[in-house]
């Protein structure tokens, strides 16, 4: 039934979105080779065949004056995208996270009657709870990624399923379970914004020379996000402690190999989770972000091994306890400590099967085509 689907549009506003938009467009043409894909994205979905009509990098904002600088292309973004709605009359729109912009995606597509899925469910259990009740009314189907957002949501009463983390699909970790940790090799992974890096490399940079000093013979691995220039790296990098500069390619190889890793909070702490290293999660925001953030998060941790877990596996450094001492002494404890880093470990081994098995983008492309094949088979 699923080939009577003929176009479908996919909208992802940002990279790991365009690369989960690229897989989900090879599962669907896997389970209809005539499907016609068009929608908005970058160069993952570009590869993919998909008709990239709109390039993400249009949603590329940092702070709130380029927000509103901005605030005219978007707009005529929205207008073009739905005249774009009009001419190439999707039997469906997807759209993948990025809920600031998408929501309203979202509403130009519903005020034309196309079905929404939201794949890579937005983070309304974390905080703006209230935004359930647009996706209750707007959205179709929300396909989660996450395995407690599915409960989230029906204790809501909307409709999701639970896909499993497209991570599974991206990381091998049947290569990577074959390397094992190398003694006295620590990973050092700063984050992939070039705010993230000022605020956090110069802490792990310090808490690496204070373990160094405890324990000469330590390695550093310093990993390089897409889009951050090695010049910034080393500018927060101690001339007189040798580190090695990984590329982002290797970025999976080289956390496999770390004994342990200091990492900016975000997707990076499930990374290097499914990979099995044990990690210390930091983080750090302006006064008033943080101000703001403590007022409406309201989850029990930020790191997301954490909250699939529900308990702190991962130590989590906020704001002022984002510091190199206290960075090195948890580091220092787990060195010297023969139980800590193996009991880790087996707690990750426990994540990853509560994560579940690879296939996130098959899954969800056949929910998405057998919904609407019940659609059809109603309308018809």
């Amino acid at each position: 039934m699923s080939e009577d689907v003929s176009k479908i549009w996919i909208s992802a506003g940002e990279a790991s979105g365009d690369l989960h938009g690229a897989l989900l467009a090879e599962a669907l043409r896997a389970r209809n080779p005539g499907l016609s894909l068009a929608g908005m994205g970058g160069p993952a979905m570009v590869g993919a065949k998909v008709d990239v009509r709109f390039s993400m990098r249009q949603l590329s904002l940092v702070g709130g004056t380029e927000i509103l600088s901005s605030l005219p292309r978007i707009l005529k973004l929205l207008r073009d995208t739905r005249k774009t709605f009009e001419e190439f009359q999707p039997q469906a729109v997807v759209v993948i996270d990025s809920p600031d912009f998408h929501f309203h995606v979202v509403r130009r597509a519903r005020a034309l009657g196309i079905p929404v899925y939201y794949y890579v469910s937005p983070q309304v259990w974390a905080w703006r709870s209230g935004r359930v009740n647009f996706l209750h009314k707007n959205v179709r189907k929300v396909l989660c990624i996450l395995p407690f957002e599915q409960a989230f949501y029906r204790e809501r009463g909307m409709e999701a399923d639970y896909v499993g983390h497209p991570l599974l699909d991206q990381i091998p970790l049947a290569d990577l379970d074959r390397l094992e940790p190398e003694p006295g090799r620590i990973g050092i992974l700063p984050g992939s914004r070039r705010k993230e890096v000022e605020g956090l490399l110069p802490e792990f940079s310090g808490a690496a020379r204070l373990l160094a000093e405890n324990q000469p013979g330590l390695r550093f691995s310093l990993v390089r996000a897409p889009g951050i220039d090695p010049e910034l790296l080393l500018r927060h990098w101690p001339q007189d402690l040798p580190v090695d500069l990984v590329e982002p390619e290797a970025r999976y190889q080289a956390m496999r190999r770390s004994q342990f890793v200091l990492a900016a909070s975000g997707t990076v702490s499930l990374e290097t989770a499914l990979v099995g290293t044990p990690t210390i999660i930091a983080y750090k925001l302006s006064p008033l972000s943080y101000f703001l953030a403590r007022r409406l998060i309201k989850v029990k941790y930020i790191g997301l091994p954490n909250l699939i877990l529900d308990r702190k596996v991962f130590p989590e450094l906020i704001q002022e306890e984002a510091r190199a001492a206290v960075m090195a002494a948890i580091g220092r404890m787990w060195l010297a400590n023969d139980t800590s880093l193996p009991n880790i470990r087996a707690d990750l081994a426990r994540l990853r099967h509560l994560v579940g098995e690879p296939g996130a983008a098959g899954r969800a492309a056949g929910l998405i085509l057998n919904d609407l094949a019940v659609l059809g088979a109603g309308r018809g």
